[in-house]
């Protein structure tokens, strides 16, 4: 119990707290008590702690601290919020205060005028907690509220619009919630507003008209919505407006425009739209303006750089803003950052030589550059910005070389410059950014090796070169490197070993060195490196050596979450000591040459998710314990040689999430993969058993001895008239089951009737029928019929059937079977039949005079060809490309397809496309990264679709087949066939696409894709979208081979494509 005492007879530990009990009246707490624990924690030399200053008449303190004491051992804090204003007695000889006294690692500080009324509270960094009371609204003469960086929640108090002389208001950093309190408009000397980080909502209260004398306005950083009220039109002495990252939406009001004193307007991250108002340039005490991720659209004003002479800050990134960067920002001497990232600006970039303070220049993700050969010319003013650390140019048009004198920017910092058209050499004075952090170049054209020079940047933790050109050797100096986190050098041509200087780089988290020409082992001081390591892709290498001798004695890295070492030459089993990979969420191995059987050391990878095994050697039974890893999403153990049953649970209950394919000793399983049944062993024995086996293998001897003999005699009367050629096919059709016969195909398609002809070519016709009896659960069917007359059919028959065997992807046609019998005249019959696609191919869907030949009834195949709206048509030559992707770079030795064209793009019912007619394929030879074939002076493509290389007899190559899906893109979006008409005088349809983009893109497109994007809210990204395909298609059928841009990098372009749209 508190005892009525003053000064030095109160005696009260450090340790405890001293309670005041809610019976005591409010001047039964002497303020002494007060100076006591202050003297006790000042004898014990407590940093600033600091005494209380008193009037020598009145004994009331007159110094602005009370106490303050930030320290760990103990502190003293003064709870503010069970509280009642300071008691004076009308004698002024003692002051009394209602506190509640205790310690904890807390620190406070009042202030007091002469008349003894607070005014100032100030607990900010307190490590406060719990809710803001509503007492605090008697604090009547506070004019500064300080309590940010606590933990506050709940609502904020009605009653703070009591506090009239309130000046400063600051609870930023809390977690309050509800909505702001309109009774907040009655505090009008509100001066400074700042709520900023915390969880309010709903709208700004438009009783805040009244706060005119407000100088500063910060919401950030909560969930507050609406349109920007028009009460901010009363803030005349407004200086900042900070209402980033929230949901306000609407357009900007042109009344801040008025707002003259404005230094600061930060309306970042929300979702405003329209047009930024003229008046907003015209602001000329503006310094910073973040306008940043909104769905802003328009131009920026040529005369900004006069009218907006003071700006330091300008972020416009991530809007619709579209037009020309302003040549005035070169009058901008005070600017210090300029983004305009993610946006549809166009043309040059502008002088910034001025700007001397000028530290980040964002220019990523526009249309800047056009691909001229001085698009870099910009950087030579660039020498000049002495404090320039961030330079962001990625994803624009930019073209030439990379100029010496880059290497004079020496503050630089982060410099990235991917995805762009720049090509030459990278210049050896690189190495004089002795300051750089990180260096993107990838998806450039950079050619040459990669310098030595590039060990000497010490400080650098990123390093991105892939999808280059690059060649020659790694440099053995990237181990000099030791701070890179990330080392990305794939999709070059570089070849040699992998250089084990690399191991030297402790702090690695990314190393990508794929897509290359790389030989030799893997080192083992790769695999030593320390935990920090979390993605290794070595794949698509000549990389050779035992997997279990490199790894089982060395491997460390115990993080691992992705690991692919496919398409190499590796051999040997999977090492045991992968069991230490317990962080691997991905592992590929395929189209290897390991063997031996899946070890159980996987089984201790729980958190695996994706596991690719296929095209190796692989034996014995697959492990029950895939079955058990509950975060499996896709297992691929094709085209090995597993026997046994197949597992029918975890993994293996969904056919889509795991593949077996050319695992021909499998049995068991789910009944979707049509297995055989597995033999149940037989426990009895003895004579009776052998009895009766030698009984059963009589009988079933005579049956087959007389059902052969039968077929001898039929197939030597029937098929007299086989030719010799029909040995060559005999082989491929035998591997293909089930088989369907020549009568059961004649009554699927009825007849081979003209109203089931659904398409023809020189070799084939294709009849749409339904079997009687499904095939691999499928009844409705497209039957391809060779015109074995022609010359080249049979061959092309026997080509599709091996080319289809080796293949399997949701993007290629699903070869069901084929039939090679004698027809009802006794003429040589052959057909191959695949599952039919409802919607029939993507040729009738870009020509409406097709159309009459749609696979679809009647009444549904006249639908109009504007229903492939953009999106439909994108994700069309994404699947494609996938297929491509596949044939080329996944499917063990590459296939050329020889006979891309729309016509052999089919759509299914969801307008899933397939690739199908192989007949031309073609399997390249044994040193497949070189891309060649046979001459390709006896293949015969469609005209149009040919690479020019073609006609001049060069070989067949991967690069033919890019030529044609570069056609098949650009008349995907055009709608126009590459022999259209208005194809003439040298006139061609990359050309025709080529002059007209991107200034005039819709000028190029197809008019019902024209129509659909100008209806279109979003024609600006819409427009993006087509300039960036059409990029690609032209980019694809370049004249030159070389020139050409790989399936793999397409495919990837056009995901980021689509993922934009």
């Amino acid at each position: 119990m508190l005892r009525k005492c003053i000064g030095d007879s109160v005696v009260v530990d450090p340790s405890e707290s001293l309670d005041v009990q809610e019976s005591l009246s409010y001047d039964e707490v002497p303020v002494e008590i007060l100076d006591h624990q202050i003297h006790r924690l000042r004898n014990k030399e407590v940093p600033l702690v600091k005494p209380i200053e008193r009037h020598s008449k009145t004994n009331v303190p007159k110094g602005e601290i009370l106490f303050r004491c930030p320290v760990p051992a103990a502190s003293v804090n003064l709870s503010i919020f069970a509280y009642i204003p300071a008691v004076v007695s009308p004698h002024g000889s003692r002051t009394y205060v209602s506190v509640i006294l205790y310690y904890q690692l807390l620190f406070y500080f009042l202030s007091f005028e002469h008349d003894q009324r607070v005014i100032t509270m100030d607990l900010r960094s307190s490590r406060l907690v719990g809710t803001l009371s509503p007492a605090v609204g008697n604090l009547s003469f506070l004019r500064q509220l300080r309590l940010d960086n606590n933990s506050f929640t709940g609502q904020i108090p009605q009653e703070i619009g009591k506090l009239s002389r309130l000046q400063t208001l600051v609870l930023r950093n809390n977690s309050f919630s509800g909505e702001i309190p309109r009774n907040i408009s009655r505090c009008s000397k509100l001066i400074m507003l700042h709520l900023g980080r915390n969880k309010l909502k709903g709208n700004i209260p438009v009783e805040f008209a009244s706060l005119n004398k407000l100088e500063e306005m910060h919401v950030f950083f909560n969930n507050l919505s609406g349109e920007i009220p028009s009460c901010f039109g009363n803030f005349s002495s407004i200086r900042v407006i900070s209402l980033l990252a929230n949901n306000f939406h609407g357009t900007m009001p042109d009344f801040l425009g008025n707002l003259g004193n404005l230094q600061i307007l930060e309306l970042a991250k929300n979702n405003l739209s329209g047009a930024i108002p003229a008046l907003v340039f015209n602001l000329s005490s503006l310094r910073n303006l973040e306008l940043s991720l909104n769905q802003l659209e328009g131009p920026i004003p040529s005369s900004m750089g006069f009218t907006l002479p003071k700006l330091e800050v300008f972020n416009l990134g991530a809007n619709q803003l579209t037009g020309l960067l302003p040549a005035s920002v070169s009058n901008l001497t005070n600017l210090k950052l300029f983004a305009v990232d993610t946006n549809n600006f166009s043309g040059e970039v502008p002088s910034f030589g001025s700007s001397k303070n000028l530290y980040w220049l964002g220019l990523s993700e526009n249309r800047l550059g056009k691909g001229k050969l001085d698009g870099l010319l910009f950087m030579s003013f660039l020498q000049n910005c002495s404090a320039l650390q961030i330079l962001q140019i990625d994803d624009n048009q930019f073209g030439g070389v990379i100029p010496r004198y880059f290497g004079n920017m020496s503050s630089l910092l982060y410099l990235t410059m991917s995805r762009n058209l720049i090509h030459g050499i990278i210049p050896v004075e690189i190495s004089q950014l002795h300051s750089l952090l990180e260096l993107s170049l990838q998806q450039n054209h950079l050619t040459g090796e990669i310098p030595d020079s590039i060990g000497e940047l010490e400080l650098l933790n990123e390093l991105h070169l892939s999808d280059n050109q690059l060649s020659g050797k790694i440099p053995s100096c990237i181990g000099n490197l030791t701070m890179l986190s990330k080392l990305s050098l794939g999709a070059n041509n570089l070849h040699g070993s992998i250089p084990s200087s690399l191991g030297k780089i402790k702090f690695l988290s990314l190393l990508n060195l794929s897509r290359n020409h790389l030989s030799g082992e893997i080192p083992k001081e790769i695999l030593q490196l320390p935990e920090a390591l979390l993605h290794l892709d070595l794949s698509r290498n000549h990389i050779t050596g035992s997997l279990a001798a490199s790894v089982n004695s060395t491997i460390r890295l115990k993080n691992l979450v992705y690991l692919r070492l496919s398409n190499n030459n590796l051999s040997g089993e999977i090492p045991s000591s992968f069991k230490i990979l317990t962080s691997l969420t991905e592992l590929y191995v395929d189209n290897n040459y390991l063997q031996g059987a899946i070890p159980p050391s996987l089984s201790s990878l729980t958190s695996l998710e994706f596991i690719d095994l296929s095209h190796n050697k692989f034996v014995s039974k697959i492990p029950d314990f895939f079955a058990s890893l509950r975060s499996l999403k896709y297992l691929n153990l094709s085209y090995n040689d597993l026997e046994g049953e197949l597992p029918s649970d975890g993994v293996f209950r969904n056919k889509s999430r795991f593949s077996v394919t050319g695992n021909n000793k499998l049995c068991g399983g789910i009944p979707e993969f049509k297995l055989p049944k597995c033999p149940k062993k037989d426990p009895s024995s003895g004579k009776s058993s052998r009895m009766m086996i030698l009984i059963i293998a009589l009988v079933v001897g005579g049956i087959v001895g007389i059902t052969a003999v039968a077929i001898l005699l039929w197939r030597y009367n029937i098929k007299r008239k086989q030719r010799v050629a029909d040995n060559q096919g005999s082989t491929v059709v035998d591997a293909v089951i089930p088989r369907v016969t020549y009568q059961g195909l004649q009554k699927a398609t009825n007849g081979f009737s003209l109203e089931n002809l659904i398409g023809w070519g020189n070799f084939s016709s294709v009849y749409k029928g339904i079997l009687d009896e499904s095939v691999d659960g499928i009844k409705q069917i497209a039957v391809k019929v060779l015109k074995l007359q022609m010359k080249g059919a049979s061959k092309s028959f026997v080509a599709e059937c091996e080319a289809l065997r080796h293949i399997r992807h949701r993007n290629l046609v699903k070869l069901l079977t084929c039939c090679s019998s004698i027809d009802h005249q006794g003429h040589d019959f052959k057909a191959i039949i695949y599952e039919l696609m409802i919607n029939g191919n993507l040729h009738n869907w870009l020509h409406q005079s097709c159309w009459k030949n749609s696979t679809t009834d009647e009444e549904n195949h006249k639908q109009p060809r504007s229903n492939l709206n953009i999106k439909q048509r994108l994700a069309i030559v994404i699947d494609v490309a996938s297929a491509l992707d596949y044939l080329h770079n996944q499917s063990g030795m590459p296939l050329i397809h020889c006979d891309l064209k729309p016509s052999n793009v089919l759509l299914n019912e969801e307008f899933v496309a397939h690739l199908g007619d192989f007949g031309l394929a073609r399997f390249t030879q044994a040193d497949a990264a070189t891309h060649v074939q046979s001459s390709s002076s006896t293949v015969k493509g469609t005209l149009g679709y040919i690479p020019p290389e073609y006609a001049a007899g060069s070989k067949l190559s991967t690069y033919g087949d890019m030529y044609s899906y570069g056609i098949l893109v650009l008349e995907t979006f055009t709608g126009k066939s590459p022999t259209d008409e208005i194809f003439k005088d040298g006139l061609n349809l990359h050309d025709f696409v080529k002059m007209d983009i991107p200034e005039q893109v819709l000028n190029v497109c197809d008019p019902t894709l024209v129509d659909r994007c100008l209806e279109n809210k979003n024609v600006i990204r819409t427009e993006k979208c087509l300039c960036s395909v059409f990029r690609i298609g032209i980019a694809c059928s370049m004249e030159s081979a070389e020139a050409r841009m790989d399936i793999a990098h397409v495919l990837k372009e056009l995901k980021f494509i689509r993922d934009d749209l």
